[in-house]
């Protein structure tokens, strides 16, 4: 993946030394880390208050103060029982945890597509998959604990105001493994959820911007379609994971008691068929398209600038 990827680079041969001072493209790797920082925050934080909606969609058992017939309806309810402000409750727990992982993020993407050969000419769709697969493992390893907390905080009567006193409480009630306990089931959606999204993002950015220069508009259509694509197929599997974030705030023993995804599945299953596995669908997708969109965006922005800074241009 690279904003300007006029002339493809050879794939690295076992004996040669991939030179990280010059991955997608010309783009050196602190560069792609960087640019990925500031990505993943302004992704995250602008799409704030439909993923708090998303969150909430997703809660089973919920009280009937935190039921939404839709987005719409929820962030109207939200704002006038609750106040605008509890829609933005969590948000410095993602922009502590975005901007290194989604760093981590791009910089392993990168890395790992130019040593299997993705910046060749064609579209290189096992080489980005795989690459984007590697990137989510590295980054949801920094981020799950912040995600568990972000989730903590926008559950509807939650009592937490700030990231550290959450993570002190989450701490001491369920330990260290509450801030893990769902990273299987993170990475069994996110893996997949990149590898599509990456795949996708490099098709179409081929297809609408064929010679491959910077160009903003075909960067966001690009995203915000890889987005929505990736959002729709792996729905099911972040229900799960919401199950198990929310867990120690919920009154159902069973609930409480989930220890994994397989189990997660099954009381979803159990208690609203295959119907419960599209909860939240249409906020996770309305969340993805215009934040996979701002962040394909930004990232190639961000890289190009300051790589046209660099230079002096």
């Amino acid at each position: 993946m690279a904003a300007a990827d006029v002339v493809a680079a050879p794939a690295a041969s076992a004996e040669e030394e991939v030179d990280y001072e010059g991955l997608g493209e010309g783009y050196p790797l602190h560069i792609n880390m960087i640019a990925g920082a500031l990505a993943g925050i302004s992704e995250h934080a602008v799409m704030f208050p439909v993923d708090v909606i998303r969150t909430r969609m997703q809660v089973l058992s919920a009280t009937p103060a935190a039921t939404y017939t839709g987005v719409a309806q929820a962030l109207r309810q939200i704002s006038s029982v609750e106040g605008a402000k509890t829609l933005w409750r969590g948000v410095a727990s993602v922009i502590l945890g975005a901007g290194p992982a989604h760093a981590v993020y791009f910089g392993t993407y990168e890395v790992v597509k130019e040593m299997t050969g993705g910046n060749r000419q064609g579209h290189q769709f096992a080489s980005t998959a795989f690459a984007g697969a590697s990137a989510t493992i590295a980054a949801d390893a920094f981020m799950n604990p912040f995600d568990v907390i972000k989730q903590r905080m926008q559950m509807h009567g939650s009592q937490h105001r700030s990231v550290v006193s959450c993570a002190r409480s989450v701490y001491a009630r369920e330990g260290l493994r509450a801030f893990y306990v769902s990273y299987p089931t993170t990475l069994a959606m996110t893996v997949p959820f990149t590898a599509v999204q990456f795949s996708v993002y490099e098709w179409a950015k081929k297809v609408i911007n064929p010679e491959e220069s910077y160009n903003p508009t075909s960067h966001a259509i690009a995203g915000g379609t890889a987005g929505a694509v990736a959002a729709a197929v792996t729905n099911p599997l972040d229900v799960a994971k919401t199950l198990l974030q929310t867990r120690g705030n919920s009154t159902d023993a069973t609930i409480r008691n989930a220890s994994g995804m397989l189990e997660a599945f099954k009381i979803i299953h159990s208690r609203e068929g295959a119907r419960g596995f599209l909860r939240g669908l249409s906020p996770r997708v309305l969340t993805f398209v215009p934040s996979n969109a701002l962040c394909w965006l930004s990232y190639e922005g961000f890289r190009f600038f300051i790589t046209q800074r660099q230079k002096g241009l």
